[in-house]
């Protein structure tokens, strides 16, 4: 079928078409660029908060706006959190060997410092592209591939951190659940290995700030056996880390604690995982002679989602959350900080991760997080 007018019709038109768009592109070359002035932070804010081990893990490592950032922060205040967690991943901050970059952090803790929240700083995660080792295919290895002849470079990195936020940290963090294969370089999990990787990091942290907290651990919960290629039963692989001499050169332990699908006095046992499970990693510690050591429980938390197994009822999960603060502030003395996993996430995850948060992108705040300040700011002004 032919259209009506022909080719020349539709020449004339598409010319047409070009003529409008370059148009349109000359003025908007023409009109001025917005400027964005800098954020105005105001006088210093306190915390107020009549629990202070209430914690959240907040997610602003790609978190691109700083309104966005420092909104976030405000709200964390706001909700009656003393501290974060948040991350900071090594190879964000080292384009390459011995130069750093520490800029985007600052901004981060200087904000997080502003709004009085203490900060607990989660470090490692990615490697260094430049330190990862090259397959048989000439490519990197997976990005959380960190060879043991790279420790010293991963210390080195710690101690610059420490450094340059030297009287700035509540503590920092030695990698992250280094018993998931995962987070091992796709690698069978070493405790060993470990143990050898925080003596060293620890030992450069100290001598950058002699009073900075310096936690291991933060392992995952999971009930993975001795020799399975996933991960590693988080019990017996603090065991082995221990054994290995990790608890001497610590200041405090990170912990895991989820609660799943289980109410947060479920009794602890070896073979199942729950909130409790922190009364078991205690235990170890016991053994090993470290019984004082602090804990931090740097994630915790149950879950909402509709459609995953593992998750409960919002108000389930309302309920789960206020009781297991208030079990391990009566109950738990040596616990410093429950950090709730996770605050907001830059994005939407479009899976059921989204429902660990309390906040959405949007800066919607849902029911569980005006429970958490109910129950942190309680008979508090507004």
């Amino acid at each position: 079928m032919r259209l009506p007018g022909g080719r020349a019709t539709w020449a004339r038109q598409r010319w047409a078409w070009i003529a409008r768009a370059a148009l349109t592109l000359v003025v908007l070359a023409a009109m001025p660029r917005a400027v964005l002035a800098p954020l105005e932070l105001g006088p210093a804010r306190q915390v107020e908060s009549r629990h202070p081990i209430t914690c959240t893990h907040t997610r602003l490592t790609d978190e691109v706006e700083s309104w966005k950032i420092l909104r976030t922060l405000e709200l964390v205040r706001e909700m009656g959190a003393t501290s974060i967690v948040e991350y900071f991943p090594w190879a964000y901050y080292a384009p390459e060997e011995g130069r750093y970059d520490f800029s985007q952090a600052a901004l981060r803790i200087d904000f997080a410092r502003h709004e009085g929240l203490r900060v607990i700083a989660r470090l490692g995660g990615i490697v260094p592209e430049w330190l990862r080792p090259l397959g048989a295919d000439g490519t990197h290895g997976p990005d959380t591939w960190l060879p043991e002849d790279g420790y010293p470079a991963f210390a080195d990195f710690v101690g610059a951190f420490v450094e340059r936020f030297s009287g700035q940290l509540d503590a920092v963090v030695l990698w992250n659940e280094p018993n998931v294969a995962l987070e091992w370089g796709f690698r069978r999990p070493d405790p060993e290995a470990y143990a050898r990787l925080v003596i060293l990091a620890a030992e450069r942290a100290h001598s950058a700030d002699a009073d900075v907290v310096v936690l291991g651990g933060a392992l995952a919960p999971t009930l993975e056996p001795d020799g399975s290629d996933l991960a590693l039963d988080d019990l017996l692989y603090l065991d082995r880390m221990l054994a290995a001499g990790a608890g001497a050169a610590l200041d405090g332990l990170a912990v895991h604690a989820y609660g799943l699908s289980f109410p947060p006095d479920e009794p602890p046992a070896a073979d199942a995982l729950n909130f409790r499970r922190v009364e078991l990693v205690r235990d170890r510690l016991i053994a090993h002679g470290l019984g004082d050591l602090p804990l931090y429980i740097t994630e915790m938390g149950w879950n909402d989602s509709p459609r995953w197994t593992r998750a409960v009822k919002p108000g389930a999960r309302i309920d789960y959350t206020i009781a297991a603060l208030q079990l391990a502030e009566r109950d738990w003395p040596t616990v410093r900080a429950v950090c709730i996993w996770a605050f907001r996430y830059p994005a939407p995850q479009h899976s059921y991760g989204d429902y660990f948060t309390l906040v959405t992108p949007e800066f919607v705040t849902k029911p569980i997080y005006d429970a958490v300040k109910a129950w942190a700011r309680e008979d508090m002004a507004p």
